[in-house]
C-alpha cells in the first residue's frame, strides 16, 4: 500500500504544483465553489420545473434526493470512517487556493456530488453528457490542483458517485412500482415508472375521481411517515447539538416545579419525558419533537379531509414540511412545538364544537387551550381568534348562548392555576419579566427597521411562495367573507395572531417565533382557497404549487446541512454567518472549559464552573459529563450570582451556599470578535483573586467557530 500512497503524492505534486500557472491559479477556485452556483442552479431548477414537464420535475427531486443521501450520508459516513487527512495536513508543499475543510479526505464529496448528478441526468436526458460530463471533470481536477483533495479522493468520490446516482433512482423506481403503486393505484395511470416518467393519460383524471380520497389520505399517512422517520434519524445521528434553550430547560426537567421564571412548565414536563426514556442524550430532549409534528399533520390531514376534501389535507401536510419555521419546530424541542400543537387542537375541537353545537367539543377546546397556555403564554391570544370568528360570523354566536363556550373558559382558567400559584409564591416576577422583554418599560419611539426585519424573517421563515399565496388567500376571503364560514374560521385562528405582532414591531422588536401558531391555520386557508380556484379553472396553481414545494425541500434541507453551500460559498459559509453554529460545537466548547477547569484544580482546590449566560450556563451543564451526571443535587456549573431574579437559576442553591472557600473559571463567548469587557464588578468582589486566562477559540472540523474568555477565580469568599 506504501507504493499507492507515493503514487499518489506524486500525481498529487504534479497536478497541484509542477501544472501550476497564473491562469488557473485564478480559474480553478472557481470550479470549486463560487458565489455564482446556487443562483444559477436555482434559476435551472426553476426552468427544468417549469417547462420540463413530468420527465424535468421528476429529475429534479432525484438530483435533490441523490446529493442529500449521498453527501449528508455515504460521503460524510465514509470520511469518517476511513478518516485519511487532507493533503496539505501531510505534505508541507501543497499549494492550498482555497478553505481547508476540516473533513476526512476520502472519498471528495465534490467529485461524488458531481459524477452523481452526471449519472441522473443521464438516465433523464442522454444529451446532457455533454455539458455534465466535463463540468464534473473540471470541479474533480480543480479539487486537486486546489490542494483540498489527492487524485485518489477523486477518483474514488467520482465511482462512488456514478454508483449511488444510479443506484438511488433504479432502487427508488423498483420501490414505486413494487410499492406505491400498489398502495395508489390511480398514480399508475399518472406516473407508472420513475425512470421513465410520462405525462398523465387522457384519463387520469376520471381514474383518480373514481378512487375517492382513500389514496390521498394513504399518501398523507405515508409522508408523514416518512418525515418522521427521517427526523428521528437526524437527530439519532447527532448532526446538531443542543440550542441554548434546549439545554436551558433541559435543566428545569431536573428541577420539576408548578411553573418557571419566564415559561410555563408544559416544556420541563416533555423534556422529562423524553430523557427518561432515552436517557440524558440530545435525541431524549428532542425526541417529542417529531413526534409533536407528526400528530399536528395526522389531525390536520383528517380535519381537512372531512371539512374540504384529502387532497387539501394530502397538500397541506407537504406543504408543512417544506415551510422553515415549521421543520425547525420539527426539530428542536423548545416551547414551540407544544403551543402550537394544543393551538391547533383547539382550533379543530372548536370547529367541531361550533358545527355540531357540541359541549363535549367545547371541553375538550378549553382542554387544549389549557395545555396551551402551560406550554407558551402566546396561548392566551387564542380567546382573540375566538372573539372574532363570532364578531365576522352572525350564525357561530348562537353558541354564546350555550354552557360550552363558559365551560371552556372554566378549564383554560383551572389550567392556569399551577402558574399563577408559582408566581404568587415568587412575587409575580414572570410578570415583570414578560413587560421587561415586551419592551412595555420603555419610552414608545418609532423604529420602522423593526417592522421591515420582521417581515423579511416571515417572508423567508414561511417560504416566500407560501407567504405570499396565503396572504393571498386571507384578503381575497376578506373582500369575501361571506362565501365559507371554514376559511373565515381558518382566518380568525391565524390572522389575528400574526397581525396583533406585526403591529406591535412600532414599538418592539418581535422574534419570528412569536407567530409560530399562526402559522398552521393560514396554511389550511391558503390551501383551501386555491384548491377552490384550481377547481375554478386556475391553471397556475399546479406549477407555483410544484415550484414551492421544490424550493422549500431545497431550504430545509440547507438549514438541516449547511455545509453544502460549500460549493457555492468557497470555504463553506464562515461560522458568524452560518445558521448552524447556534447547535454545533458545544462539546467542544465543554471539552475546553472542562481542560482548563482541571488545570486550576492541580492547585489542590475543588472548582467549579460559573457561565455568564443563561445559554452557556446549561450547555456547559449538559455537555461536560461530571456536571451532568448530577446538575441537581450537587451541580458543577452555576450562572453568575444576581441580586435580583434574571432567569431560573436565581431560585435554585447558588455557588455562594454550596462552594465557600473553592476556586471556579468564568466562561463567556464572545460575540462577534468583540474584546473582552473587565471582569464583572460582583464577581471580583465575591473571590479573593480574579485573573485573567485569556481567549480560547473552539475549534470544530477544522475551523474556529467560537472564542471563549475565561476567568481564573480563586477563593470564594
Amino acid at each position: 500500500m506504501h507504493w499507492l500512497q507515493s503514487l499518489d503524492d506524486a500525481v498529487f505534486r504534479f497536478l497541484n504544483g509542477s501544472l501550476s500557472n497564473p491562469v488557473f491559479d485564478a480559474v480553478m477556485p472557481f470550479f470549486s465553489g463560487n458565489a455564482l452556483f446556487v443562483p444559477v442552479v436555482l434559476v435551472a431548477a426553476a426552468m427544468l420545473a417549469w417547462k420540463g414537464g413530468v420527465r424535468g420535475r421528476v429529475c429534479l427531486f432525484m438530483l435533490v434526493l441523490v446529493v442529500a443521501i449521498g453527501d449528508g450520508l455515504i460521503c460524510n459516513s465514509l470520511k469518517d470512517s476511513i478518516g485519511r487527512l487532507r493533503p496539505f495536513n501531510v505534505l508541507t508543499d501543497a499549494n492550498v487556493l482555497v478553505g481547508k475543510g476540516g473533513s476526512g479526505s476520502m472519498p471528495s464529496s465534490h467529485a461524488a456530488n458531481w459524477f452523481s448528478a452526471v449519472a441522473v441526468l443521464f438516465i433523464y436526458y442522454r444529451g446532457s453528457l455533454k455539458l455534465a460530463v466535463p463540468l464534473a471533470l473540471l470541479v474533480g481536477f480543480s479539487r486537486i490542483y486546489n490542494g483540498v483533495h489527492y487524485p485518489s479522493d477523486v477518483l474514488a468520490g467520482a465511482l462512488l458517485g456514478l454508483l449511488y446516482g444510479t443506484g438511488i433512482v433504479y432502487g427508488a423506481d423498483a420501490l414505486w412500482q413494487r410499492v406505491v403503486l400498489k398502495w395508489f393505484p390511480p398514480w399508475r395511470a399518472r406516473l407508472g415508472s420513475l425512470r421513465n416518467p410520462q405525462a398523465a393519460t387522457a384519463d387520469s383524471s376520471a381514474t383518480e375521481t373514481a378512487a375517492g380520497d382513500v389514496y390521498w389520505m394513504r399518501g398523507g399517512y405515508l409522508l408523514v411517515a416518512i418525515v418522521t422517520l427521517a427526523r428521528l434519524w437526524y437527530l439519532a445521528a447527532g448532526k446538531i447539538e443542543l440550542s441554548e434553550d434546549e439545554a436551558y430547560q433541559w435543566l428545569w426537567s431536573k428541577h420539576l416545579a408548578l411553573s418557571y421564571f419566564s415559561k410555563p412548565p408544559m416544556i420541563a414536563y416533555a423534556q422529562w419525558l423524553g430523557t427518561s426514556i432515552w436517557g440524558d442524550t440530545a435525541f431524549g430532549v428532542r425526541f417529542l419533537s417529531p413526534l409533536i409534528s407528526a400528530t399536528m399533520s395526522v389531525l390536520l390531514l383528517r380535519f381537512l379531509a372531512r371539512e374540504a376534501n384529502a387532497r387539501c389535507g394530502f397538500w397541506l401536510v407537504a406543504i408543512a414540511q417544506v415551510v422553515p419555521l415549521m421543520a425547525v419546530g420539527s426539530t428542536l424541542m423548545t416551547v414551540d412545538p407544544l403551543n402550537v400543537l394544543f393551538w391547533t387542537a383547539a382550533m379543530v375541537s372548536g370547529w367541531h364544537a361550533i358545527q355540531k353545537d357540541s359541549t363535549k367539543h367545547w371541553l375538550w377546546t378549553g382542554l387544549w387551550m389549557g395545555l396551551g397556555f402551560l406550554s407558551k403564554y402566546t396561548s392566551l391570544f387564542q380567546l382573540l381568534s375566538f372573539a372574532v370568528f363570532f364578531a365576522v360570523w352572525p350564525a357561530a354566536r348562537a353558541q354564546l348562548k350555550r354552557p360550552g363556550p363558559s365551560l371552556a373558559l372554566v378549564i383554560n382558567a383551572l389550567c392556569s392555576l399551577p402558574v399563577l400559584l408559582w408566581n404568587q409564591q415568587h412575587g409575580w416576577i414572570t410578570v415583570k419579566h414578560l413587560e421587561n422583554r415586551a419592551g412595555l418599560e420603555q419610552a414608545w419611539q418609532f423604529r420602522p427597521n423593526f417592522i421591515w426585519d420582521f417581515v423579511l424573517q416571515e417572508f423567508a421563515l414561511l417560504h416566500p411562495i407560501f407567504f405570499v399565496a396565503l396572504w393571498w388567500a386571507a384578503i381575497a376571503l376578506w373582500r369575501n367573507r361571506a362565501k365559507s364560514p371554514l376559511q373565515l374560521y381558518l382566518f380568525s385562528m391565524g390572522a389575528p395572531l400574526f397581525l396583533v405582532y406585526f403591529l406591535y414591531t412600532v414599538r418592539a422588536r418581535v422574534q419570528p417565533n412569536w407567530i409560530a401558531p399562526s402559522v398552521l391555520p393560514l396554511l389550511c386557508l391558503m390551501v383551501v382557497f386555491w384548491e377552490d380556484r384550481w377547481r375554478a379553472g386556475v391553471k397556475a396553481v399546479k406549477p407555483w404549487l410544484t415550484a414551492g414545494l421544490l424550493v422549500g425541500l431545497v431550504m430545509v434541507v440547507l438549514m438541516h446541512e449547511s455545509r453544502f453551500l460549500r460549493f457555492a460559498v468557497r470555504g463553506g459559509l464562515p461560522p458568524d454567518k452560518d445558521w448552524l453554529t447556534r447547535v454545533r460545537g458545544w462539546r467542544e466548547t465543554a471539552k475546553v472549559v472542562d481542560d482548563q477547569r482541571r488545570l486550576l484544580e492541580a492547585s489542590g482546590q475543588p472548582v467549579f464552573i460559573i457561565g455568564s449566560h443563561y445559554g452557556i450556563t446549561g450547555l456547559l451543564s449538559f455537555y461536560i459529563p461530571e456536571a451532568a451526571a448530577d446538575p441537581n443535587a450537587n451541580p458543577l456549573v452555576y450562572y453568575q450570582s444576581a441580586e435580583h431574579p434574571e432567569n431560573q437559576f436565581y431560585f435554585w442553591p447558588g455557588y455562594k451556599e454550596m462552594r465557600r472557600g473553592q476556586n471556579a473559571i468564568y466562561v463567556q463567548v464572545l460575540k462577534n470578535k468583540a474584546e473582552p469587557e473587565p471582569p464583572p464588578e460582583r464577581l471580583v468582589k465575591e473571590f479573593a483573586e480574579v485573573t485573567d486566562l485569556g481567549k480560547h477559540d473552539v475549534a470544530y472540523r477544522g475551523r474556529t467557530i467560537r472564542t471563549l474568555r475565561l476567568l481564573a477565580c480563586r477563593e470564594l469568599k
